[in-house]
């Protein structure tokens, strides 16, 4: 077998030098455009994350790197580069304690005052939905609470992100065995068709109930119509620094409805004393009514 078929090959050692420089202007520029914060102590895992992106694009120098990003007519070589230097690692139920509060605390308490007015809009918003399960889990988890009484309702889920691909992936709604291992056994038959080679399919009548667009959380503004009952965005924030944070903070705030629920990671926190939101739970925080 050749070195450069073997798991150390001279390709996969010999590695590209990141200068203070060309770091400084990819910083300054998925900064500027994602909100995303890399201090200088993340310059060596830049340099380790972008190795074979550079190779394979037979670049010698990150300068290279960085025109040909910032030439590009398309946002997707930025959009690929952030999610190089982000970890989108997701799977169906993370998180699970957040999913058990949602059935059992905020579906109730958000839809029992709109019933009683018999309105049946019910709006939840998926923000940096990466390649789909969490959205997906979402809609899951309403069809479960309202049961029945689901068609009655308008209980979709808008879910976003500034990443092209990770749409597609979403849009496509397949996804490897290792993704769904910790769905029950009931949710796996019921919303998931199996296909060849461990590969389960979303069912059509679930993701006919999942929107996704794409969308930039920098946006100064958010242009939706109505505002929402329930926003998702975990693990998203981790990567802003404070001012950007706060600031995406209070356009959740807000575009929810007075006693609306806001879901974030749970490695990340809120400032409160910057922001009007109420502490309910670990990462878990509510417009006041």
């Amino acid at each position: 077998m050749s070195s450069h078929q073997t798991g150390s090959s001279v390709d996969d050692i010999v590695s590209v030098a990141l200068s203070e420089a060309e770091f400084e202007n990819l910083s300054r520029l998925v900064y500027e455009r994602f909100g995303i914060y890399l201090p200088p102590e993340k310059r060596t895992m830049v340099t380790v994350r972008l190795q074979k992106v550079l190779r394979r694009m037979g670049m010698t120098s990150f300068r290279q790197y960085y025109e040909y990003i910032v030439k590009s007519s398309s946002n997707e070589p930025l959009i690929e580069f952030a999610n190089h230097i982000t970890t989108n690692h997701t799977f169906f139920f993370r998180e699970k304690d957040h999913f058990d509060y949602l059935i059992k605390r905020v579906l109730p308490e958000m839809t029992a005052p709109l019933k009683r007015r018999q309105d049946y809009d019910f709006r939840m918003w998926c923000a940096g939905c990466s390649s789909g399960e969490e959205a997906y889990m979402l809609a899951m988890l309403m069809m479960e609470f309202f049961g029945a009484e689901y068609s009655m309702w308008k209980a979709g889920v808008l879910a976003t992100d500034i990443s092209e691909k990770a749409l597609a992936v979403a849009d496509g709604g397949d996804y490897v065995e290792e993704r769904i291992a910790l769905l029950p056994e009931e949710y796996k038959r019921k919303y998931f068709q199996a296909l060849p080679d461990k590969i389960w399919r979303v069912k059509p009548f679930l993701k006919q109930d999942v929107v996704f667009r794409k969308f930039n959380l920098m946006n100064d503004v958010f242009p939706f119509k109505k505002p929402f009952h329930v926003i998702f965005c975990r693990n998203v924030m981790i990567y802003f620094d404070k001012p950007t944070r706060n600031a995406l903070v209070q356009r959740f705030y807000d575009c929810l409805v007075p006693g609306g629920y806001l879901f974030i990671g749970h490695s990340e926190t809120i400032d409160r004393t910057s922001s009007d939101f109420r502490y309910i739970i670990p990462a878990l925080y509510q417009k006041p009514l």
